[in-house]
């Protein structure tokens, strides 16, 4: 898959600040700083930002997993007409959660060349092209404001006890 760099509009421009803006609020409170915003027609339904380390570790509660848990129910039908916003490339797991909730659009200001993973979204089985779909995927876009919140990721990260960044 080929990220695309489409020049961002207002409310692309407003969307990825407020998740720039949770990243440093999750850093605030002692976790790492990434954050992430869903919208559905140029509006927020939910947002978070990483919450891995507090208020105790855990390794699946990434932004993008913490925003898209709290989409109201009754708006996954319209899924496909979504767009995250997130401050990070997703991950495997982010990406696959966003894949089999139907999101229609991601938008992430810093690529992360360790752990992103737009490169697999380009080998998976023709079922996710056809039925399924995969989302739009749009970045780097900030990375002069989003690239330093990563390389604050890697610090916290190689500070734990699980180890280095060696993905």
């Amino acid at each position: 898959m080929t990220n695309t760099h489409p020049p961002l509009d207002e409310i692309d421009f407003r969307h990825t600040h407020r998740a720039i803006h949770l990243a440093l609020e999750a850093e605030g409170r002692g976790d790492l700083p990434v954050g992430a915003v869903v919208t559905l027609d140029g509006e927020v339904i939910a947002e978070a930002g990483n919450a891995v380390l507090v208020p105790a570790y855990h390794p699946g509660r990434h932004a993008e997993t913490e925003a898209l848990s709290r989409v109201p129910a009754n708006l996954w039908p319209r899924g496909r007409e979504m767009t995250v916003y997130t401050t990070l490339e997703p991950c495997v797991m982010c990406a696959g959660a966003m894949l089999l909730h139907g999101v229609g659009r991601v938008v992430f200001g810093a690529l992360d060349p360790l752990g992103g993973a737009g490169e697999l979204l380009a080998r998976l089985p023709a079922y996710y092209e056809g039925g399924a779909g995969v989302p739009e995927w749009v970045g780097p876009v900030m990375p002069e404001l989003c690239d330093p919140l990563f390389h604050r990721v890697l610090e916290r990260f190689d500070a734990l006890p699980c180890g280095k960044s060696n993905f």
